[in-house]
Parts: structure tokens; C-alpha cells; sequence
């Protein structure tokens, strides 16, 4: 005799699991990771070259998922579905503002690097920058180096997540386009980038003009002595060790700009 066997379906073997929840929770979290992965793509050190985009994606997704739990209490509307192309845009767009802002302010480390470079006759000492793909000169990585060391031993990436968590408290998810607050934010940077590069290489080309100065009044009183063979050694000595004397300067002033440069993000979330 035939006994037929007990039907189980998959819902049975996973209770509470049902196939529009899981559809509705994947896409609360694909809302929630675009704002994260718009602003490690864009951000000084996250978004390096350097760091391969599958290693870029999986952080990404892991501190999305972290956070989500914090999120999962969006409600997906139908005003949201109607207008996913624009929530999604306003996402990237926040994302990207906030990681341009720290990368416009991070930019000056790379103007006082061509500066000095330019100053001391190293200009022609470069090398392909793997940020940005084009020559930069050594002095400029050099500080960029020393410019991302001093971000990440103050915390400063962690304190940059944090903001960038808060802002999901400023900017709900469809609210829209962002403010032209944003906007304004970037314009500051730039200005401030150059303001900040100009002090940072202000000593070093300052004592450079005045070697540059005393050593064309001992080449006019003495016009035996080659200026390639005598100056170009002379300036780049005295080059490398004004950068060794002022290494603590330079170092207290990537950290100013550290802290100026999330001030800045946090105020614009305050106000």
C-alpha cells in the first residue's frame, strides 16, 4: 500500500522567511550601502587606487550591514519606489560630496609637495601617482604619505564614519535632492586648500628665496664659479634639511588641517 509522504515546503523548514520580506530587506540595504560606497569611493584614503574595487565593495557592504540595523526601520513607500531614480541619485550625490570635501582638503599636502618641488629644481623628479595617473613629484607623495598617517593615528577615518552615519539623521533617505549646503561646502575646501598648502610650504620656500637670493649676489661677485655645479647642490642640500627642521611644523599643521577638515563636514550636519 502507498503511503504518500509529508509535503515541506521551504517556508516550513525556515520559519518567518518569506520571499517578499527578504526582496524588501535586500533592497532597504542596497538604499542604505549607496551613501557608503559613494563616499569610500570618493574619499582620500578609502578611495585610493592603490586598494583593489573588489577589497573597496566588500568594505563597503560590511559596514553597511553594521549600520543597517540602525536603518531597517525605513519604510519602503510607494512615493519611494515611484522616485527611485532620484532617492538613488540624492544618495550618491551626499556620498560624494562629503568624501570630494576631505579629498579638496587633502589636496593641499600635493600643492605644497609641487611647490617646494618646483623651488628646489625637483621638479623633474617625479613619478606616476597612482591617484590621480599623471607625474607627480616625489616631495608631494612624500607628504601625502605624511598627511595620511596623520589622519589615520588621529582617528580621523573613524571620526569620519561617524559623521557619515549622522548624516542619515540630517538627510533622511527621500527627502530629495540635497541642499545646496553641500555645494558650498566643496567651494570652502578649495579655498581653504590653497590657503593651507600656502602655509605649509610658506618656510621651507621662504628659506629657499633667501638662499636663492644670497647665493645670485655670490655668483655676480664672483662670476667664475658655475651656478649648476655650485647652486643646484647648494639649494637641495639646504632643501632636505630645511623639510628635516620643519618636519614637526609640517607635521602640527596636517594635523590642524585633519581637524579643520571634519570640522567643516560637521558643521554643515549641525546647521
Amino acid at each position: 500500500m502507498f503511503i504518500p509522504l509529508p509535503f515541506y515546503s521551504p517556508m516550513d523548514a525556515l520559519p518567518g522567511l518569506e520571499l517578499n520580506s527578504l526582496i524588501e530587506y535586500l533592497f532597504k540595504f542596497f538604499l542604505c550601502s549607496i551613501r557608503l560606497s559613494a563616499f569610500f569611493i570618493s574619499s582620500p584614503f578609502f578611495g585610493s587606487r592603490v586598494i583593489p574595487l573588489n577589497v573597496k565593495i566588500i568594505f563597503s557592504l560590511v559596514i553597511s550591514f553594521f549600520y543597517f540595523g540602525y536603518l531597517s526601520d525605513i519604510q519602503i513607500s510607494e512615493q519611494i519606489l515611484d522616485n527611485l531614480v532620484i532617492v538613488v541619485i540624492a544618495e550618491a550625490l551626499i556620498g560624494l560630496s562629503l568624501g570630494l570635501t576631505l579629498t579638496i582638503w587633502f589636496a593641499a599636502a600635493s600643492l605644497a609637495g609641487e611647490k617646494i618641488a618646483a623651488t628646489t629644481g625637483l621638479g623633474f623628479s617625479q613619478m606616476v601617482d597612482p591617484d590621480t595617473g599623471g607625474q607627480t613629484p616625489v616631495i608631494s607623495l612624500i607628504l601625502d604619505l605624511f598627511l595620511i598617517t596623520i589622519f589615520l593615528s588621529l582617528n580621523g577615518h573613524l571620526i569620519a564614519i561617524e559623521f557619515l552615519f549622522k548624516s542619515f539623521e540630517i538627510f533622511n533617505i527621500n527627502d530629495g535632492i540635497p541642499p545646496f549646503g553641500l555645494v558650498g561646502l566643496g567651494i570652502e575646501a578649495a579655498g581653504a586648500m590653497f590657503y593651507t598648502g600656502g602655509l605649509i610650504m610658506l618656510p621651507v620656500v621662504g628659506a629657499l628665496l633667501l638662499t636663492n637670493i644670497a647665493i645670485g649676489i655670490i655668483t655676480r661677485a664672483a662670476p667664475q664659479l658655475n651656478m649648476f655645479s655650485f647652486a643646484f647642490p647648494v639649494t637641495m642640500i639646504l632643501a632636505f634639511f630645511i623639510m628635516y627642521l620643519a618636519s614637526q611644523s609640517i607635521g602640527n599643521a596636517f594635523a590642524e588641517l585633519t581637524n579643520s577638515s571634519l570640522e567643516s563636514i560637521e558643521n554643515i550636519l549641525v546647521n
